[in-house]
């Protein structure tokens, strides 16, 4: 790719990011609100600095969940599409970290390794974390990676989804969804997962479980208060390792 091609599909994806972000906040102000618990954002603050787990179609929705006052960072793929969710996210105070998860021979190529120690280090210092929790490409299949993190952090991994009662859902691996004006916005919270840092393999599959389990009822409980189906509940395929998933 020459210098000025380059330079222009920056310029692109710079301005595609910013009127993704201008949409996501037409989306927010002209929507209702509803948050479960409803002090979910005092929730988040106290527990903070916390890794905020939600499975990947959900990426495109997870700013309005944010506290103003609460920092946060977010892991986004170096696909350059990803740049478009970068520059958005930068326009909700959201910091992102360019790096996805993988097989071990693509670590380089992704920045798998090098997002897990920057995560780490923004925890450390006091900034709060949010990354799907999806296996790449493997819809609603939770991976070890976020459970890495929460066990290495010890910050406890907080179950989270925000859905819409007026939506569109891409034809995509994840059937990811982006909210439409005036819906009604649902964003629900489960219980905070602390990792013991002694878990052995075991031990570390059923966090991992859980963790799915627990994303799965929230998105059904979400969808139920907005009398809707989630698009996504039959994507999860027979039961599959997430360590299997990761290495194929």
């Amino acid at each position: 790719m020459s210098l000025k091609l380059a330079w222009h599909q920056a310029i692109l994806l710079t301005a595609l990011g910013k009127l993704l972000a201008a949409y996501l906040w037409l989306v927010r102000a002209t929507s209702r609100v509803t948050y479960d618990p409803p002090d979910l954002k005092q929730r988040l603050q106290a527990q903070g600095p916390v890794i905020v787990a939600l499975w990947h179609g959900q990426h495109l929705m997870i700013p309005f969940a944010k506290p103003s006052t609460m920092p946060f960072s977010v892991m986004i793929s170096r696909h350059r599409d990803g740049e478009i969710n970068a520059v958005a996210c930068r326009a909700f105070g959201i910091e992102p970290v360019r790096a996805s998860g993988g097989r071990p021979d693509q670590s380089a190529r992704k920045g798998g390794a090098g997002g897990m120690l920057a995560l780490l280090r923004h925890l450390k210092n006091n900034l709060s974390v949010s990354m799907t929790a999806d296996v790449p490409k493997v819809a609603r299949v939770a991976g070890a990676g976020i459970i890495a993190l929460g066990r290495l952090s010890q910050r406890p991994i907080i179950p989270l989804t925000v859905i819409s009662s007026r939506v569109q859902v891409f034809d995509s691996w994840d059937k990811a969804t982006m909210g439409l004006p005036f819906g009604h916005l649902v964003i629900t919270m489960g219980e905070p997962m602390l990792i013991d840092p002694d878990a052995d393999k075991a031990a570390l599959e059923e966090y991992r479980k859980n963790l799915q389990s627990a994303l799965d009822h929230l998105h059904h409980r979400a969808y139920a208060m907005v009398g809707a189906q989630d698009p996504g509940m039959d994507l999860r395929k027979p039961p599959v390792s997430a360590s299997a998933s990761e290495a194929s």
